[in-house]
């Protein structure tokens, strides 16, 4: 049996990237692992702790994953402005990038870890810590020496065929904005089908309250998911895909 460490930027990312891929990992005797570079805050954590993370847990035992931890990084917020660090740690998207991974190596030789999940050169949509888990999750399993890393994606032209779906609903303001970004069909490397863990998935998804209860169009996309019956969500979202590392392309 393998060690399967994903790596996320947010709370609530392990669901909609990897979520059947770690619950089928799981089934099968697995041990998974999941490690949160942010919190998911943008300012102080309150003294309850941070609310996305207890999310994230709850998430973690949907999916039936072993372990959970977080890296000690403030959400970098998505958009033209990097606002100031929050007083009690450092935006993850400012952390230097050897330290970042220095933490993530410690927990992937302590987890003896056979595989790591990060994400594609373009952090996938392209936010700002996105892009930094894939450049601190490659860093840390060289320095950890994991042999596979895996880099969850979805195929290019699925997501602008979507786009457009969403531009002609008015749910995408701007044309282009999702053009370009995750990986081209052709590259990806694996194909997952998770299928027949959609309810595990559609579980952890709405174990994310915050973002299920929240105002935004995302928000509103998450309800309409957490509602559909179990199967139609595993037509909609029960495959996930890869791009393995370079070098390792089995």
């Amino acid at each position: 049996m393998a060690t399967v460490v994903a790596f996320h930027a947010h709370p609530d990312d392990e669901v909609l990237l990897t979520g059947g891929t770690l619950a089928r990992a799981a089934a099968e005797g697995h041990r998974v692992v999941i490690v949160t570079a942010t919190d998911g805050l943008m300012g102080p954590v309150p003294p309850g702790g941070a609310p996305r993370l207890a999310e994230l847990r709850a998430s973690a035992a949907a999916l039936g994953a072993h372990r959970v931890e977080h890296l000690g990084y403030a959400d970098s917020g998505h958009g033209p402005l990097l606002y100031p660090d929050p007083p009690d740690r450092t935006r993850f998207a400012r952390a230097d990038t050897e330290e970042a991974a220095r933490r993530l190596a410690a927990l992937l030789r302590e987890e003896n870890a056979d595989v790591l999940l990060g994400y594609d050169a373009n952090g996938g949509y392209g936010h700002r810590d996105h892009v930094k888990v894939h450049h601190v999750g490659r860093r840390a399993a060289e320095l950890a020496g994991v042999g596979r890393v895996l880099e969850a994606t979805m195929p290019r032209e699925a997501v602008a065929r979507a786009a457009r779906a969403a531009r002609a609903l008015r749910l995408l303001r701007h044309h282009g904005e999702w053009d370009g970004l995750y990986t081209p069909g052709a590259a990806i490397t694996h194909r997952v089908d998770t299928r027949r863990f959609a309810r595990r998935k559609q579980a952890a998804l709405a174990a994310h309250r915050s973002v299920v209860d929240g105002n935004g169009r995302t928000s509103a996309v998450a309800r309409v998911l957490v509602r559909l019956p179990a199967p139609v969500f595993g037509l909609l979202l029960g495959r996930e895909w890869f791009v393995a590392s370079p070098g390792e392309r089995r």
